[in-house]
Formats: structure tokens, sequence, C-alpha cells
């Protein structure tokens, strides 16, 4: 039996790892990734961009260095240090935009401390414009964001704290990301949420997590993640090649997502009318479902899946945090091979252990409240 303790640990290392995997081939296409590395199966991996300062814009990258998807989830964990209940949009424009913006953090990218909002993509930053800047409705902040996934990359600790409560971690999600989010970007923090406390139950499989990632979807989320896992399926039954596997999840997934192979924003492509990014019932983010067709091949292995996210291109990390966060959910901490673990604590210097130990308690404290608000309600249904 695998311990709560130990599935806290796992989340919270395999984000971290799968981060760090998938940061080091970021915006590759597949191709390119098999072109300049094989297939990355390492932390000790040179970042592509190393050798070219004008692209890098003064990051490092590789060797188990994470990115902003790490950093944002370890802030959510500190709110929960720190309130020790549920939360919601009026906590994600107070306590964590405190986080975020003003208290500094170490930022390994940088290798040096500093506010987290100096390494984010500008859909994160819009956090700070719509929060602070013009005091909005916290729960109307999402509304006019770049939808995507941002806000699901960091939500597992919300997961954690319905460990086994998929519906609560959905709803809490969804009441969070809404000062972030919108659009099919909020619905994917809310269904990787349901997934992450789906994975804490004893005996969950890969099938339990999808099946209960499609009960939760809405709209184009909803039939993505179907159609993603039909397609999974059907590759797994033939025995399919990485190159085929690839290549059909790409070619389904185009029918929802706008990423596609180009995902960098340039010149030419400025003033020019686009569906891309913009909110949708019909659209999905790429890197959810992906995730989930990944973990669904693979039987839920859990160095399997995560590899072949982190070298299935584009998006890659956050693909690997997805992907870590469920597994790391579902195989605990003791899956994680120990010179992983190593590597990324030494590299980051960002004391994932020990700030893992401080959020058992608080989020078995969580649960143990739900359990005895419960049990209220049925005494008075009795």
């Amino acid at each position: 039996m695998i311990s709560f303790q130990e599935r806290v640990r796992g989340v919270i290392l395999s984000a971290a790892l799968g981060d760090a995997l998938g940061a080091v081939v970021e915006k590759l296409s597949y191709e390119e990734i098999k072109e300049r590395y094989g297939r990355v199966e390492s932390l000790n991996t040179v970042w592509y961009k190393s050798d070219l300062p004008e692209e890098s814009q003064g990051k490092e990258r590789g060797f188990g260095t994470v990115t902003d998807d790490t950093l944002m989830m370890l802030a959510l964990i500190r709110v929960y240090l720190k309130e020790k209940r549920h939360l919601d949009a009026y906590d994600l424009g107070n306590e964590f935009m405190k986080e975020i913006a003003f208290r500094k953090t170490y930022i390994p990218e940088f290798r040096k401390e500093a506010p987290l909002i100096d390494r984010l993509f500008y859909p994160e930053k819009y956090l700070f414009t719509r929060h602070v800047l013009a005091n909005c409705e916290p729960r109307e902040a999402g509304i006019g964001n770049m939808v995507n996934c941002g806000a699901a990359m960091y939500i597992a600790p919300i997961g954690v704290v319905n460990a086994g409560n998929p519906k609560g971690a959905y709803d809490e999600a969804i009441l969070f990301a809404l000062g972030h989010q919108n659009s099919y970007g909020l619905e994917a923090a809310g269904v990787l949420a349901a997934c992450v406390a789906k994975a804490f139950e004893e005996n969950a499989q890969a099938e339990d997590i999808v099946q209960t990632a499609i009960t939760f979807a809405k709209d184009g989320t909803k039939q993505a993640i179907i159609d993603m896992a039909n397609a999974a399926r059907s590759l797994k039954a033939r025995n399919a090649d990485r190159d085929e596997v690839v290549k059909q999840l790409q070619r389904v997934i185009a029918a929802y997502s706008p990423m596609r192979d180009d995902v960098k924003r340039s010149i030419d492509k400025t003033g020019l009318p686009s569906s891309h990014y913009t909110p949708s019932r019909l659209l999905s983010i790429e890197e959810l479902p992906m995730a989930l067709a990944f973990i669904l091949l693979n039987n839920g292995d859990y160095y399997s899946s995560i590899y072949d996210g982190i070298n299935s291109g584009r998006d890659t990390d956050s693909i690997g945090v997805m992907i870590g966060v469920i597994l790391g959910a579902m195989h605990g901490d003791n899956v994680i091979r120990k010179e992983d673990i190593e590597i990324l604590e030494r590299t980051n210097q960002l004391n994932l252990l020990n700030l893992s130990e401080a959020f058992i308690p608080t989020s078995m404290k969580i649960i143990k409240n739900d359990i005895e608000l419960n049990k209220k309600r049925e005494n008075i249904m009795n």
C-alpha cells in the first residue's frame, strides 16, 4: 500500500522531474528532438539553446533545471501552508499574487533570487495587471487572458488537498483558476486537478484517470480527451512505433489545439486574424490530452510515460509536468530514481523534499476537516 505521504512527495518531485526533462527541448518539434538528441531520457542533458545567447535571453536550463511550471506550483503550496483551507479566486488575487509578484524566490534558470513574476510568460504576468493594477473582481480576472495551459500547469496541489475527491478538486480548481484563466484554459485546470485527486485512490489505473477526466471535462476539452484516448488505445493495440504514435496523436489533437509545431510568436504573425489562444467551446489545450494519451499508451508506467511525453515536441515541459503529477500521485515517490531526486534538489535549490514534508500535514488537515463536515451533514440528514 502506498501511503498518502509518499503520494504527496510523488506529486511535487514528479512535477519538477517532468518539468526539468521537458525544459531542455521545449518548443522543438518531435522531429527536431529526434535529430538533435535521439531521445531525451536523462536530467543530465544540455539545453539546445545553451550556445545561443540571443535566444536563451539570459536563462539557463538543462541538468535538472526547472521552469515556471514548478515555481508556480510551489507558490500555490505556500499559500496552502499559510491559509490551511480550501482556496478560491480571492486567494489567487491576494496571497498568491504576493507570492509571485512581491516575495523573492530562487529562480533556477536565473541562478539567483528574484520575484517570480520576472520569469513568467505574458499570460501569467497578466495576473499582475488584473489583480494588482486593475483591482478587478478576482473571479473575473481570467477574462481577456490568452487561453493557454498556464493555470493547469501548476494546479496539482488542489488535487492533493482533495485526494480521493475528484469532484471537489475540479470545483476548487475552477474557483481558484477563475482568477487566472478562462475558457478551455480554465477547464483544463479543473480536469487536471480531478485527475490528480483520483490518482490518490488505492489501485487507481490509467483507464480510471482517463475516465475521470472525461467525466468532468466539458465541451472541446471533453471531446479532445475522448478522441485522444481512443487513438491511444488503437495505437497500443497494434503496438505502433514511436513515430506513428506521435504523428497520429498530433493529427488528432490538431482538430482542437492551435499550437502545432510553430509555437513561436513572430513579426510575420502580428496583425493576422486568428482563433489561436482565444476563448472557444470547441477547442482544448494540447498538453492535457497529450499527457493522458501517453499515460494510457504506457499503462501508467512512470518513466515510459514521462519520456514519451517530453520527447513528443512542442510544450514539452508542461506535458512532462502533467504526466508527472498524475503518476506521482498514483505511484508515490519511491518510483523516482534517487539520483534524479538528488539532481533536482542540488540544481534548483528549492528544498522540494522539505516543502513536501510541510505540505503533507496541511493537506491532511484540510481533508480531515472535510470528513468532519461530511459527518455533520450526515447527522443532519439522520
